[in-house]
């Protein structure tokens, strides 16, 4: 909600006073805890309080005609580098729009598939779906019946602690395409808006789609005393589901044409997020995100809030990845701030 006013203040009244502020919390994190972890994710200080103090400086001065408040127009905390760091606008100016590509045997990389025939021996695969030996499409299984969930965490109440949760127990999943890069070199600041761009196909007539940008830790990683083993932890960063029924119009749905590839793409709320060198940059998609998201019975139903029990089928889908099919993940590159 606030990012989205935020823009919408920025395209229609050019000039106005506009700040955002963004933090690593969950809906009144900045007042309800000292915010130093959520999730599997600990920043290593508490960030709610370097908020405090500015929340209250902003309505000490519309409220009470306090001193104006030295706000930068954008202020935002980077979750991997954990630190704040404030931009006179956002997205920043100078991002780089680059491509995270799918490739075949789990792989992801910043090139583009060179070539449909290329080698599967060539890189080892992360995913458990059907991915060993297809250059062209990674294939799942999802069955209604036994979705994907959003937690591992047992509760009568709804966790939201699942933002930066480790998703190993997802990728362990055979409906669950995993693609990770190789260890990164150098670190990689992504900031701003994402965008999925898959090329997809199923044998039913309805799908969803959920992706999401993950932190890989190295697999060997230091501890304290007290503290758990977080190598090889898959941290959330981002996670987006998408009904694909809408992907020409939210206002004019329509089924798959079985086995037909079909292009879904859409948007990611924007992130600010060093993956750090040393690290991989993952990415997921699965097909349900229970009971986060409501289940897809895979059968276009006109209303899926009235969709009979025989309407619930599973359904294979295809994620391509050729030089014409290309599925990815739109990022915006942040340079060092060195550079």
């Amino acid at each position: 909600g606030p990012l989205q006013t935020y823009k919408a203040i920025e395209k229609q009244n050019p000039g106005i006073s506009n700040s955002i502020v963004i933090g690593p919390w969950t809906h009144g994190g900045w007042t309800r805890g000292d915010g130093d972890k959520i999730g599997d994710a600990n920043f290593g200080f508490k960030t709610a309080l370097s908020y405090q103090p500015v929340e209250f400086a902003f309505f000490k001065y519309h409220l009470k005609g306090g001193d104006k408040p030295n706000l930068s127009e954008a202020w935002m905390f980077e979750t991997g580098a954990n630190r704040w760091r404030s931009f006179d606008a956002w997205p920043p100016k100078n991002t780089e729009s680059k491509s995270l590509y799918f490739q075949a045997n789990g792989k992801l990389s910043f090139k583009a598939p060179a070539d449909e025939a290329m080698s599967a021996s060539s890189s080892t695969s992360t995913s458990n779906a059907s991915t060993s030996t297809n250059t062209k499409f990674d294939e799942y299984v999802s069955d209604p019946a036994k979705p994907v969930p959003y937690t591992t965490e047992i509760s009568t109440n709804w966790s939201n602690q699942y933002v930066a949760a480790d998703q190993r127990f997802a990728s362990r999943r055979p409906d669950v395409v995993t693609y990770q890069t190789d260890v990164l070199e150098r670190d990689v600041t992504i900031a701003g808006p994402l965008t999925a761009d898959l090329f997809v196909s199923t044998t039913g007539t309805d799908a969803d789609f959920v992706v999401k940008l993950i932190d890989v830790n190295p697999a060997e990683m230091p501890t304290t005393e007290g503290d758990i083993n977080r190598g090889g932890q898959q941290t959330l960063v981002r996670g987006e589901p998408f009904r694909a029924r809408f992907r020409d119009s939210f206002s004019s749905p329509k089924p798959f044409v079985p086995n037909e590839v079909t292009k879904v793409k859409f948007g990611i709320n924007d992130v600010l997020h060093t993956f750090q060198r040393g690290h991989r940059i993952m990415v997921q998609v699965q097909s349900s995100w229970f009971p986060f998201v409501d289940r897809n019975p895979q059968t276009y139903v006109p209303n899926i809030f009235e969709a009979k029990d025989s309407d619930f089928i599973k359904a294979t889908h295809k994620i391509y990845h050729t030089k014409v099919e290309v599925s990815a993940l739109q990022v915006q590159i942040l340079p060092a701030m060195d550079e």
